[in-house]
């Protein structure tokens, strides 16, 4: 198999991911010392990316990522087949966990049901594809939240009507920015009722490589005993599920 691999493309690849981890620009000489190489390489790797568009020089030998993967972004996240490819991830999660299973997306300050998997049971629980979900109220939509950054947190609550939907419903701003400063810490969400009435969740994050939330999954049902008494339980096949999905996202075995 790697008799098959092409070490520059490879090369190339690693000098993106440095965008990928964080970094908005990126000179030779970070290139050269982060991936082992001379200058000279440096400076021709970078400048066949900049030709090829994936990369755009800003001032002199200073590169930032090209506006093509603007486009590629958006068409990854529209084209990309998301939900086909978590279906059976959820289902499975469903057989193993004996109760019915969720995945989101994140449009327009809502979560967005875009897979779902159901147990072999009676479940009185109504949720459809295309579903739109509370981001305030809801495990999915606070998981969202919480990977927001603290300004797009900030524009979301500046206009969000945080009515109460239960006696469990959280309202008040300050207390809702504590809870999803807790929730980025522990990496799950918890939805006690606070949506309808006797609807519990938990909810973890799908992540990229360098952690940036592409969807996630939850459990859900009518049971307080959900969160209550089989919390470590399903945490464990939560987590067992987000990593088959960052698996089968980045092609990995």
């Amino acid at each position: 198999m790697s008799s098959q691999l092409n070490g520059s493309v490879l090369k190339a690849f690693k000098i993106l991911d440095l965008f990928a981890a964080g970094k908005i620009e990126l000179t030779a000489q970070e290139t050269a010392d982060a991936l082992g190489i001379n200058m000279i390489t440096a400076h021709r790797f970078l400048h066949t990316l900049v030709h090829a568009g994936a990369l755009r020089v800003t001032s002199r030998g200073v590169f930032r990522l090209g506006y093509m993967f603007a486009d590629l972004g958006q068409r990854v996240m529209r084209d990309g087949n998301l939900a086909g490819l978590l279906q059976p991830i959820l289902d499975q999660l469903a057989r193993d966990t004996g109760e019915a299973c969720m995945a989101t997306e994140f449009d327009r300050d809502m979560a967005v049901c875009i897979a779902k998997a159901l147990p072999d049971r009676p479940l009185y629980v109504d949720i459809r594809i295309g579903s739109k979900l509370d981001a305030f109220c809801t495990a999915h939509g606070k998981l969202w939240l919480a990977h927001m950054s603290l300004a797009d947190q900030d524009r979301y609550f500046a206009k969000a009507d945080l009515t109460g939907m239960t006696d469990h419903t959280i309202t008040n701003v300050n207390a809702l920015k504590s809870e999803l400063a807790q929730i980025r810490k522990a990496g799950f969400a918890t939805n006690n009722g606070e949506r309808e009435h006797d609807i519990y969740a938990i909810a973890v994050p799908i992540t990229t490589l360098h952690g940036t939330m592409v969807s996630a999954f939850s459990v859900f049902g009518a049971s307080p005993a959900l969160l209550d008494q089989k919390r470590d339980t399903l945490l464990n096949a939560l987590t067992q599920a987000t990593e088959n999905a960052q698996r089968a996202l980045h092609g990995k075995d």
